[in-house]
């Protein structure tokens, strides 16, 4: 079955950090390079971070130096440590494939307050 699950989100003072995890299904963790996408309250979902099955790794500036996207591939899990948090990181935080290919999961809703 095609699943991804989302977990780890919350509220957070500005500056404070939170560690985003994704269970991912076999079919879509072993085949693709893995990305973080989030949405902000009234904007279009948007690509944060990725990494590929080798790790490499490719974020969106805005989250550059403050966002680590890693990876474990026993476990079929991504994760996003995110640190420095500021207002405008608050959104709907998903992972899919790079490219959103598969069913979106529901997400984990992180708030960042200042």
């Amino acid at each position: 079955q095609v699943q991804l699950v989302e977990s780890g989100g919350g509220l957070v003072q500005a500056g404070g950090s939170l560690r985003l995890s994704c269970k991912a299904s076999d079919f879509i963790f072993s085949i693709n390079t893995m990305g973080w996408h989030r949405q902000a309250p009234g904007k279009q979902r948007e690509l944060v971070a990725t990494i590929t099955k080798g790790g490499s790794t490719n974020y969106v500036d805005s989250v550059k130096g403050r966002f680590t996207i890693s990876r474990d591939n026993a476990k079929n899990t991504v994760y996003l440590q995110m640190n420095s948090l500021k207002p405008e990181d608050t959104g709907v935080y998903y992972c899919n494939s790079a490219g959103g290919s598969y069913v979106w999961g529901q997400g984990t809703q992180v708030t960042v307050s200042s």
